[in-house]
């Protein structure tokens, strides 16, 4: 990785600092006006493709929540990370293969991405040997097409049902079922999908009363997601920037 020591230079301290000043009036204001306190929400810094660094500063300026969707770049960079003597919580975002389960439980506090039954046995037994279980959400399919990911609502599939994999988590001993989490589907505006997943996990939390977590919104539409009741939003480039990345 380049520019990822401990060090970090004072300017791009200072960016980081005015980026996670406003994504906090961000979500303040979303929570004002959606009647919601803003400790109910928890905002995961999206550091994929962005050194250690950053995330040493941001874990310095009180960020407690990192997210990465690669295990290739996230298992380095949770490991230079906790060299350097951070210990962010660490949440797994993005589509994962049952061969890299084992790989990601070493270092991920929370996986938002299990979207089958076979996913979530693969975790289930990497997980094993944690002290603590593995929090593990289930990613939605929202439009009900499998293939962008994601199990479906009221599907009867063994493997891709909501129900089934929902259930494969909450039976394994390793496992903790928390919530729900959700991409909108392209094209669809986000009001009309998280409408929809406040739906679905209203109706989820009837069977699993004690999966709270919604992880929804991401920085172009997060208001949008807590006004239909995310606790979990992922911000990247409105806390980040635009900026050279490591590629």
């Amino acid at each position: 990785m380049t520019d990822s020591s401990a060090t970090v230079r004072p300017d791009r301290r200072a960016e980081l600092a005015a980026g996670l000043a406003q994504v906090r009036a961000r979500i303040a204001d979303a929570c004002a006006d959606a009647g919601r306190d803003p400790a109910e929400v928890t905002m995961i810094a999206v550091t994929k493709t962005y050194p250690a660094g950053d995330v040493l500063a941001l874990a310095g300026l009180g960020v407690t929540d990192m997210g990465e969707n690669r295990d290739q770049e996230a298992a380095g960079k949770a490991a230079e990370v906790a060299a350097a003597g951070a210990g962010p919580r660490w949440h797994f975002i993005g589509q994962l293969q049952r061969n890299k389960a084992r790989s990601v439980v070493r270092y991920a506090d929370v996986v938002h991405s299990v979207d089958s039954v076979r996913l979530a046995r693969a975790l289930a037994t990497a997980a094993a040997d944690r002290e603590r279980p593995l929090e593990a959400l289930v990613q939605v399919s929202i439009d009900g097409d499998p293939a962008r990911g994601g199990a479906v609502p009221g599907s009867a599939d063994p493997d891709s049902g909501l129900e089934p994999v929902a259930e494969a988590v909450a039976g394994a001993p390793s496992l903790r079922l928390a919530g729900l989490m959700a991409v909108a589907p392209l094209g669809w505006p986000p009001e009309r999908a998280f409408e929809r997943l406040a739906e679905v996990a209203e109706a989820f939390r009837t069977l699993h009363p004690g999966a709270s977590a919604l992880s929804a919104g991401m920085s172009g539409d997060l208001e949008i997601a807590i006004r239909y009741g995310a606790t979990h939003v992922r911000v990247g480039s409105a806390l980040l920037g635009m900026r050279s990345t490591l590629r």
